[in-house]
């Protein structure tokens, strides 16, 4: 589904992110795991097409930047981007009219009510707090329902309801074969909801873990972490040699 071929990102002369290669297949879900700094958005705003870099990436074999790709693909960012002088229903209803969706006022509904916007849905951008921004943000990243999400630090400034709906989502995305990309540094945040976790560290893929592989290993998520980014003796054999693909 989303193949990463030798990505290279510089700021200047600063490296974010280093000959990444990586694949996730359709119908997983990938966790990407990195401290701060790790290169974990830079990743993901090559992958939606918002930088320049080097390298390939592909969706479905389709140009990452091409319309073709862009029509299957939706973004959830970090921080939440969001029209002042729109209200929460015109910012869904700019969504629904610049992705073409037909009979998405069902949709539009679920989504305000799973995530308590419905009594603001007449408040404007800059009216909302920003929990109830971020949860603007993540119903316009999935109104449109993609079959590749990417989401950047989705759960940050949530309250334990939106996060609890959110990972509903997330859990129902995958029982439908929808493809996902979740970046955090929040371990716990992720629970069970990863078919495969891509860790980051210094611009670099240090490793990348399916699920079956861990729970052979008897290892947490956790302490598989701190194996790859503290060198406590990681099993070299779930590691990419660099440059390799991380799939």
């Amino acid at each position: 589904m989303l193949t990463v071929s030798h990505l290279t990102k510089k700021y200047g002369r600063n490296v974010a992110c280093r000959d990444i290669s990586l694949e996730i297949p359709e119908g997983e879900a990938a966790i990407l795991l990195g401290p701060n700094g790790a290169g974990k958005s830079t990743l993901m705003k090559s992958v939606i097409g918002l930088l320049k870099y080097e390298g390939q990436i592909t969706v479905r074999g389709l140009n990452n930047k091409s319309s073709e790709a862009k029509r299957i693909v939706g973004y959830i960012p970090e921080l939440p981007a969001l029209y002042p002088n729109l209200t929460v229903s015109e910012h869904m209803e700019f969504i629904a009219r610049a992705y073409k969706l037909a009979n998405y006022a069902d949709r539009v509904s679920d989504l305000l009510d799973a995530f308590e916007l419905t009594d603001k849905k007449k408040k404007f951008g800059d009216e909302l707090s920003k929990g109830m921004q971020q949860k603007l943000n993540i119903c316009l990243g999935l109104l449109p329902d993609p079959d590749l999400v990417l989401m950047d630090e989705p759960m940050v400034g949530l309250d334990p309801h939106a996060i609890k709906e959110l990972k509903r989502e997330i859990d129902e995305m995958r029982n439908r074969g929808k493809t996902l990309l979740i970046s955090t540094h929040i371990i716990d945040s992720v629970d069970m909801l990863w078919d495969r976790t891509i860790i980051m560290q210094s611009g670099s893929v240090m490793a990348c873990v399916e699920r079956s592989e861990l729970e052979k290993s008897g290892k947490s998520l956790e302490d598989y972490f701190f194996e790859v980014t503290e060198n406590r003796n990681a099993d070299a054999s779930t590691r990419p040699a660099d440059g390799a693909t991380a799939g």
